[in-house]
């Protein structure tokens, strides 16, 4: 085991909810996370946004400690940090808080999550801000191109969606909607709740165990609807509009987080996009100057998952911009990477986890996550064992499968037709 990794405690309640503790005596912090499974890809065309706007009415007033104010300035008041964010498949709340407070953090977040209020007054009010957050990323083109790409790779299919939803949707959303969903998808059984910091696994089950009620009548959550194969044509999705920038997205289906090849599509996508010696960043932005922002990133699901790339560019430079990276995509089908590239692919890969793992929260969301998504919890050892067996074979294989489908493009500028792009992709 790394030295800054503490091992694990994985237990499972009678009420169904799972405790997952990582023991680190010698911090000065302990943060806690609650993780559901449940997000946007589990909502139906008319709930789009629930998962999103129920994890803001967490927020806005418990039995226990009334108000949205009285809940910021309980964990504020001792220097703690209390957040949350909703997934596709996974929506997380956690605290962050001193040493001596762990207590106070399991209070608050155990009091927003099982007696929330939900008032229809501030349900009205939190909406309107719902509504401006949305607006406020289709404002953003670097943000919004994000959600036009989604869309081309997922088309007529929850993950196509934006997390946030629709205006339309989040607009005809009631105070029943959130109620019944609550009721039956934040589950006791649906729930991982990881601790990491100075406890020991049965002070932290002693903490929690009190604040867990159940939910429901019963039955099972409600299951995602599964993904679609990639049967599509190269496509682009053009958003005609004026900006200083154009902003492309493009890329295609790959492994899910349950796949034999998901340490694979992490270290290549590290060779084409990560960081400033990454390919993607040394070909487009240093050589050819195409590019201030150029990199990759991988996003795993369930049963599927993508690998994507963002620029943003110079206009008259866009095509250009995306022919460079489609030629760097096809550098990894038909070249080898070198063994010192990839050796620095993997150092890369494996120095950001262990710095991560520096901080109690990552400590806490690393457990957390594996288990509430795939019921099962692999080592940072074994992690860094499998990346350190991928090999330049590997590489070659996976890139081959992935870029013999079609390309799909996103692209928000000031340009009145797709034509330009789709022959660079097609």
């Amino acid at each position: 085991m790394p030295p800054n990794v503490p091992a694990y405690v994985l237990e499972t309640l009678p009420s169904g909810a799972r405790i997952v503790t990582a023991e680190l005596p010698d911090r000065p912090s302990v943060s806690l996370a609650a993780l559901f499974r449940v997000g946007s890809r589990y909502e139906t065309d008319a709930q789009a946004g629930v998962s999103h706007f129920l994890e803001h009415m967490f927020f806005k007033g418990s039995a226990g400690y009334g108000s949205a104010k009285a809940i910021a300035e309980a964990i504020e008041g001792v220097g703690g940090v209390l957040n949350a964010g909703t997934e596709k498949e996974l929506t997380m709340f956690w605290t962050r808080v001193p040493r001596n407070k762990a207590g106070l953090a399991v209070d608050v977040l155990g009091d927003m999550l099982f007696r929330p209020l939900i008032e229809q007054e501030e349900m009205e009010k939190e909406r309107a801000v719902v509504l401006e957050e949305i607006r406020m990323y289709q404002d953003s083109p670097q943000d919004h191109v994000h959600s036009l790409f989604e869309q081309i790779t997922w088309p007529n299919h929850p993950l196509g969606r934006d997390v946030a939803g629709t205006e339309d949707s989040v607009r005809g959303l009631t105070r029943e909607h959130l109620l019944d969903y609550l009721e039956r998808h934040y589950l006791l059984r649906n729930l991982v709740i990881t601790v990491a910091g100075p406890l020991s696994h049965r002070q932290a089950i002693e903490l929690i165990e009190p604040h867990l009620r159940p939910r429901g009548n019963g039955a099972d959550p409600p299951a995602f609807l599964p993904s679609v194969a990639n049967g599509q044509r190269p496509r682009v999705l053009l958003k005609s509009k004026k900006t200083e920038q154009a902003h492309v997205c493009l890329g295609v289906h790959a492994p899910s987080y349950m796949d034999k090849d998901r340490y694979i599509i992490d270290i290549l996508n590290t060779v084409l996009g990560e960081g400033m010696s990454s390919r993607l960043f040394l070909e487009v932005r240093e050589r050819l100057g195409l590019a201030y922002d150029v990199h990759s990133w991988v996003n795993k699901l369930y049963d599927t998952g993508v690998l994507g790339i963002y620029a943003g560019t110079e206009p008259r430079q866009a095509a250009r911009a995306v022919a460079a990276i489609v030629s760097e995509l096809r550098r990894l089908c038909e070249e080898p990477v070198s063994e010192p590239e990839l050796t620095k692919a993997r150092e890369f890969y494996k120095g950001r986890l262990l710095l991560q793992m520096e901080s109690t929260s990552t400590v806490a969301t690393w457990y957390g996550g594996q288990e509430a998504l795939m019921g099962t919890i692999q080592a940072i050892e074994d992690t860094l064992a499998q990346i350190d067996a991928v090999t330049a074979e590997d590489l070659t294989r996976v890139a081959r499968e992935l870029f013999s489908q079609s390309l799909q493009l996103a692209v928000i500028g000031p340009f009145r037709s797709e034509a330009p792009f789709l022959k660079q992709i097609a």
